[in-house]
């Protein structure tokens, strides 16, 4: 369903507010890098606790996720897990932008799939608000890997100061929303044989959406990065990078769709399977590790 030309919307999800000072978060970043992780990582208690106490929509949200997820209620606990293990992602951008991977275990899956797209000039990296895009990433800058991520960043204008000012690979972002030249800039990068990574479950537009069933209800998710993907003529591979707990990360790589030989009419049928195969890896990733899903409103309805 799409708003008419000239009349989009913002997305619900656009209109909350940024919790937390710019000052603060520069000087959270400094100290952790400053002093270490492990010494660092107690304020996320006190982080994921304000949270737990005072965002009363977001933790509604959160249950409402993890009902679904778990198939039963979550205990108090598994919530409160669950906005931990957000601001430990959080935490740990400021050590992987700044290249400490020494400080992470690292589990890698499937990343034998980027090596003959990459050859054949780029690929398209297509994760979520599952875990951290950052870690994986970061495996790209481990292995000489090019990862460009191309993302709307109006919503967390002050997380995304935060980590410029304590790293420049931070910057390694085309900025998408309102940018007319974004989709030339992604076909530029792809040409230089870089993999390009889009968080392709939401969008700050209420723009096209594709409704499919997800976690066993239908929910709707953004038609616009698959028809980039069509048009631009390349393959799609699903990635996360996957928060275990203490130190350790898994990166995940998965088939969703390859373009290059999808004729001009068979696109939308091609589009449609693509966001099938994308909901249904996520739900499953969903399903295994629960406390990895960092949509805090109700994806379902979009409220």
């Amino acid at each position: 369903m799409s708003a008419p030309a000239g009349q989009l919307r913002a997305a619900p999800w656009t209109e909350r507010r940024e919790r937390g000072s710019l000052a603060l978060l520069r000087l959270m970043a400094h100290f952790s890098l400053r002093v270490g992780r492990g010494p660092g990582r107690p304020i996320l208690y006190a982080i994921a606790a304000y949270y737990f106490l005072f965002a009363p929509r977001a933790v509604r949200a959160a249950r409402a996720y993890l009902t679904r997820a778990l198939g039963r209620a979550p205990r108090p606990a598994e919530r409160f897990a669950h906005l931990l293990s957000f601001a430990t992602t959080i935490h740990d951008r400021v050590f992987l932008l700044n290249d400490r991977f020494d400080l992470f275990e690292i589990e890698v899956r499937g990343e034998e799939l980027l090596a003959e797209p990459l050859a054949a000039g780029g690929v398209l990296l297509f994760g979520a608000h599952l875990g951290s895009f950052e870690v994986a990433r970061a495996i790209g800058r481990r292995a000489a890997l090019p990862v460009v991520m191309a993302a709307h960043t109006d919503n967390a204008r002050k997380i995304n100061a935060a980590l410029a000012a304590v790293s420049a690979a931070s910057s390694e972002v085309v900025a998408l929303g309102d940018n007319p030249l974004a989709l030339l800039e992604v076909q530029r990068r792809l040409e230089q044989g870089v993999a390009v990574g889009i968080l392709a479950d939401r969008t700050p537009r209420e723009q096209s959406t594709e409704t499919v069933r997800f976690l066993g209800a239908p929910a709707r998710f953004p038609t616009g990065p698959f028809r980039a993907a069509a048009a631009l003529g390349r393959p799609v591979v699903f990635m996360a990078g996957l928060y275990l707990g203490a130190n350790r990360y898994r990166v995940v790589f998965e088939p969703l769709a390859d373009f290059r030989t999808v004729p001009r009419a068979a696109r939308e049928s091609a589009v449609r399977e693509a966001i099938e195969r994308y909901a249904a890896v996520l739900e499953r990733l969903c399903r295994e590790h629960p406390d990895n899903w960092f949509n805090f409103y109700d994806f379902w309805t979009g409220a």
